[in-house]
């Protein structure tokens, strides 16, 4: 009895040790690490940015912002806490001590004569032929006997005033801190109990088990349903044009799922009127090509319509429900365009590479749809080789401003940007009309742009040269630089309304057979995840070549600093195909800006197999050597898929010109570097 009183007393005091034990340190790391923070503005600051409400933190966005799930639960298991401490506080259950003297109600040094009077009073109140209480049962047998018996029999006393109880040395109990009815199995307790069991041990885990494998049958780990990877994977052909890469894009099963209400008739026929000119039709057979539009699934449509709608800046004419549903298609956009680049670049089986031709047109609808920029804007028009699609994604600018522009002989936004910043302003203010304010907007988003450098090699460990069946491992750095100083930013991107982060591709592909050899997504937020990246892969590199224990840390320590200063390191492997010379080129193409994208042109030798032995599992490869001035080496480039070009200028996608001028008109090719150089200068 009294050791279930004190076990269910110690209950509560368990419970919030057990609570206090994970949920104190968690919480300190949690405040540490939002203190630590730097309270830097990582986003664009011009006034379009900040009159489009992305960026500002009203009271509600910031409880918005904070009511996470984990913040939640951390707030509710501190109240939980909160509520044991006054509870133990304010308990008003004392566990009772065994002292003789109290329980029969007599002062200390009292006679024998006084104590026979207590028991025979205590007795008639308490003994069990008097009181058929079981309570009263217990208490006489457990305290009134054994105190009357400590403080009469001479063995009961010696024990007593030895060990504190009548009974002698006690050995040690264990006991486990639970409440009293959950100790008492009898009856309804015992089916609580047992309840519990099942629930916590059984159900619970159950539950859970059906959920997640409910939802893991239907979407990917970046939460995108595999109906849609499969619709992905049928429609992408090598030879997808850029310019029809949105159709494959718009099949996605989350866009079908979009309900389409009688309601929304009227406005997407006045949408369908404004986006008409974007939509690829025949202008020659207009009303059978409208007439075919509109016979396809009407979410389809519906989807089609809502991301031109992004595309050309349509989006205040929606209506209320169709803004929801816009909403929606933006919201799942990112992941979808990044599914749709690896269903580009995934080797097939048959050829062992990716394509280049198709992951271009994603990453060029990803930048158009970041910036709300019609695809037809990369068109060449007006004097620009590249399209005025770079001009578009600046504050303020129109085409009409971009054709003002180019009456001052700015043939090309790289030629825009080369600009000094007095003959900018002049140019904005003077012929495009822009205010100062207007001025400075223009600068703060060039200032934000990344501009981006590739240093790329090749080597091999242990051997010279490239053979047949080599494994070759690609080491690049690829480093970014911005006018503000800042390595991790987010775009500018005001008509964009959901947080997105900056991605870059690197594709190490050949362009003359639209095959991308080596891919990789790069991400420049995350410093401390691309430290330890670039640690551990100089480790295991340096210590496959033998190096000393002192090289290895010098080694780290350099890729360290590298990375601290705005550089990011991808390495790859892959075999190394038939004899030959192989033109490649690596490009670096960013999914969120116009106008970015970087790459450079490497030259690799394959030789025949002639050392002895097998090197098909050796991880070697060498001879790929970046080439100066390749463009006046090798006049085979300027055909196929050799430039790195947006193909929007022509819609039939068996196309593929010999225009060298493309989205990247501003690309630098590094100095000749050795293959067996460890690192090269840019």
């Amino acid at each position: 009895m009294v050791a279930s009183e004190e076990n269910s007393a110690l209950f509560p005091i368990f419970v919030l040790t057990v609570m206090a034990l994970p949920l104190v340190p968690y919480t300190v790391f949690k405040l540490f690490h939002a203190f630590s923070k730097e309270k830097k503005n990582i986003h664009c600051q011009c006034s379009v940015c900040l009159s489009s409400g992305k960026y500002h933190q009203s009271i509600f966005k910031r409880i918005s912002n904070f009511s996470t799930g984990s913040n939640l639960t951390l707030v509710l298991l501190w109240i939980v806490m909160m509520v044991l401490v006054y509870y133990i506080k304010h308990i008003n259950h004392e566990i009772q001590v065994f002292e003789p003297f109290s329980i029969l109600g007599l002062e200390p040094r009292a006679s024998d004569s006084d104590i026979k009077k207590a028991y025979r009073r205590l007795s008639i109140q308490y003994h069990p032929d008097k009181n058929p209480d079981p309570e009263a049962h217990n208490y006489f047998v457990e305290y009134i006997s054994k105190a009357y018996q400590a403080l009469t029999d001479p063995v009961s006393r010696e024990n007593f005033e030895k060990y504190g109880h009548p009974d002698g040395r006690k050995g040690i109990e264990m006991s486990v801190a639970l409440p009293l009815f959950l100790l008492n199995i009898d009856g309804a307790s015992g089916g609580i109990l047992l309840l519990g069991i099942v629930g916590v041990c059984i159900l619970l885990p159950l539950v859970m088990a059906v959920i997640y494998l409910s939802r893991s049958s239907k979407y990917t780990g970046n939460y995108v349903r595999h109906q849609t990877m499969s619709a992905y994977y049928y429609f992408m052909k090598p030879s997808l044009a850029p310019s029809k890469v949105m159709e494959v894009f718009t099949t996605a099963a989350e866009y079908m799922d979009i309900p389409v209400r009688r309601s929304d008739d009227e406005p997407l026929q006045r949408l369908f009127l404004s986006v008409r000119s974007e939509l690829n039709l025949d202008h020659k057979n207009i009303r059978q090509e409208q007439a075919k539009f509109w016979k396809q699934h009407p979410a389809l449509v519906k989807t089609v319509l809502l991301v031109q709608a992004q595309l050309n800046r349509e989006s205040a004419a929606l209506s209320p429900a169709l803004l929801g549903d816009f909403r929606r298609v933006l919201e799942c956009s990112p992941r979808l365009l990044e599914e749709l680049m690896k269903m580009a670049i995934l080797p097939r089986p048959s050829q062992r590479y990716g394509w280049l031709r198709p992951a271009i047109g994603v990453v060029e609808l990803s930048q158009n749809f970041t910036q709300a920029v019609p695809l037809s804007a990369r068109k060449t028009a007006g004097g620009f080789s590249e399209g005025f699609a770079p001009f578009l994604q600046l504050p303020h600018f129109s085409e009409a401003i971009v054709k003002k522009i180019t009456r001052k002989k700015v043939r090309s936004f790289q030629e825009f940007q080369d600009l000094t910043l007095q003959e900018r302003a002049e140019l904005l203010t003077q012929v495009a009309g822009f205010s100062a304010a207007d001025s400075q907007d223009v600068e703060m988003v060039l200032e934000m742009m990344p501009s981006i450098t590739i240093d790329i090699k090749c080597e091999t460990e242990g051997e010279e040269g490239i053979q047949e069946g080599d494994i070759v491992t690609m080491h690049a750095w690829i480093t970014l630089k911005r006018g503000n100083g800042l390595v991790s930013a987010l775009p500018h991107a005001p008509y964009f309304p959901f947080h997105k982060e900056e991605n870059f591709w690197l594709l190490l592909a050949d362009s003359v057979s639209n095959d991308v050899w080596l891919s990789q997504r790069v991400s420049f937020m995350d410093e401390g995840a691309a430290i330890t990246a670039a640690t551990k892969a100089i480790q295991v590199s340096k210590e496959g070549l033998g190096s000393s224990l002192k090289e290895i840390n010098a080694a780290v320590k350099e890729a360290v600093e590298k990375v601290r200063n705005g550089s990011r390191l991808v390495m790859g492997k892959f075999q190394a195909p038939a004899e030959g010379n192989y033109n490649l080129t690596s490009y670096c193409l960013c999914d969120s800006w116009i106008g970015c994208d970087k790459k450079t042109t490497l030259k690799v030798k394959v030789l025949k197999q002639s050392r002895a032995g097998t090197r098909a599992g050796d991880l070697a490869g060498e001879g790929l050597t970046v080439e100066d001035k390749i463009e006046d080496e090798e006049d085979e480039e300027e055909e196929g898929f050799d430039d790195y070009e947006s193909e929007y200028s022509e819609d039939d996608e068996d196309d593929r010109g010999t225009n060298t001028n493309g989205v990247v008109g501003n690309v630098s090719v590094h100095e000749e570097h050795s293959g067996s150089s460890s690192d090269g200068e840019e």
